[in-house]
């Protein structure tokens, strides 16, 4: 048996451990973003449900069958013969042939070439592609982006719709909500199935990006789920990313930036909680614990993000990573370097968070007060109010200026403004040493 029998094995061996637990799962998911994204070249993205329907079975029955007869030989193929057929059952029952696919309508019409289009076409020769193309479809400007994302996790990545609920962090009905929202669009919005062409292909990319690095930013830092690090949503979406940057036409700067700000951040998670669970900032991590072998790749991926002529928020922000990264230690952090990329990524995207953010370092450029005048001045800086991460990062700041009383009041207004439980620890022991 070869060592990726092993892992379907193991998920036949154990049927009631949830998806994403364990790596080994990872295998069977991903099986079920294949099929649903090669399905719905032939179904047609408004009958995205049928699609989804189809390989549930697939997946129910080969359950079934690899439990009582053990495993194929070729998993993967034993699954895209079995939703072959399924694919021509449904095919055969459907009279209105028109409802699938407007470009191979025709062809499911009459049993000889009904049977080689549906061979020819689900199958994984072109699996980059139709994952491509299901990635563009989940991230159409027409939806929004909470919807993007869900469908993403669902479709693509083949969560279940308890497990993205509990990415974010809302119930399973909330996110019942976004996903049909999304396939009424898909209905009614003439919505195609493809990757887009060459005068709308940087917008587009533009919105998978963004998806691919909220999904990538909660997997980080989780600050309502009970784990700070989501592995399950780091890996999907670093494996997202690297679809964008293996094919020719979604091949650009900003998507090697983003893998490359990837790497850099995910080379330091080793090091982020002790061996307790409990929050370890950056000042106090052990950096020998950090991933060289992902710092180097995300080094050579930075490279390749300097092939083009624009620098994008994805640029600044790996170029913030690699300073850190690279850093023998946090005194020796070229903080002025790291200013200096703050202030481009202010004038992109000037949001009160990156000011908070820049503010951060110029603490350690020009000190706390300068850095609490500094936070005080940016514009809608009010907006942050329920953000809990503004009024620690004050209480901090005037900690160390000694004003204790202020100190601690912004601790404790962060505290009751967060609900991760090691957020909550962490606050809690900065209150403790104040009092």
């Amino acid at each position: 048996m070869t060592t990726g029998n092993k892992f379907w094995q193991s998920l036949i061996e154990t049927p009631h451990v949830g998806a994403g637990e364990a790596d080994h799962y990872y295998s069977f998911r991903h099986e079920s973003g294949k099929l649903v994204s090669v399905l719905t070249k032939i179904f047609g993205i408004h009958n995205l449900e049928m699609a989804e329907d189809v390989v549930q079975d697939t997946l129910v029955k080969a359950l079934s069958q690899w439990k009582m007869k053990g495993l194929p030989a070729d998993p993967s193929a034993w699954l895209f013969t079995v939703a072959r057929n399924k694919v021509l059952d449904n095919i055969r029952r459907e009279k209105r042939h028109s409802a699938f696919s407007a470009d191979i309508a025709h062809l499911l019409k009459s049993e000889y070439t009904l049977v080689p289009t549906v061979r020819q076409m689900v199958s994984d020769k072109e699996i980059q592609d139709d994952l491509l193309r299901m990635m563009f479809t989940c991230c159409h400007p027409s939806l929004p982006v909470e919807s993007q994302v869900a469908m993403i996790l669902k479709t693509l990545c083949g969560f279940s719709v308890p497990e993205v609920s509990k990415a974010f962090v809302t119930s399973a009905d909330n996110i019942e909500k976004r996903l049909y929202r999304a396939r009424l669009q898909y209905r009614t919005g003439k919505i195609a199935f493809e990757i887009p062409l060459l005068n709308e292909l940087d917008q587009r990319l533009d919105n998978v990006l963004l998806a691919i690095y909220l999904l990538f930013n909660e997997g980080y830092s989780s600050m309502q789920h009970e784990k700070l690090i989501r592995a399950d949503l780091l890996g999907e979406s670093m494996r997202l990313a690297q679809l964008l940057v293996g094919h020719p036409s979604t091949r650009s700067p900003k998507a090697w930036a983003l893998l490359a700000l990837m790497c850099f951040t995910n080379a330091r998670n080793n090091s982020r909680l002790d061996g307790e669970g409990n929050i370890l900032l950056l000042r106090d991590q052990d950096r020998a614990q950090w991933d060289q072998n992902l710092i180097q790749l995300g080094m050579t991926y930075l490279s390749r993000s300097a092939e083009g002529k624009d620098i994008s928020k994805y640029h600044l922000e790996a170029a913030i990573a690699f300073e850190h990264c690279t850093a023998p230690s946090f005194s020796q952090t070229n903080w002025r370097n790291i200013l200096h990329y703050y202030d481009l990524l202010y004038q992109i995207q000037p949001t009160p968070v990156v000011g908070l953010n820049r503010a951060i370092v110029v603490a350690e450029v020009e000190g706390p007060a300068q850095a609490i005048t500094t936070i005080q001045s940016i514009p809608g800086i009010d907006t942050l109010e329920q953000y809990h991460l503004l009024h620690s990062t004050l209480g901090q700041l005037y900690s160390q200026i000694n004003n204790q009383d202020k100190a601690r009041s912004f601790f404790e207004k962060a505290l009751s403004l967060t609900q991760s439980k090691l957020e909550r620890k962490l606050l809690l022991e900065k209150i403790s040493k104040i009092s």
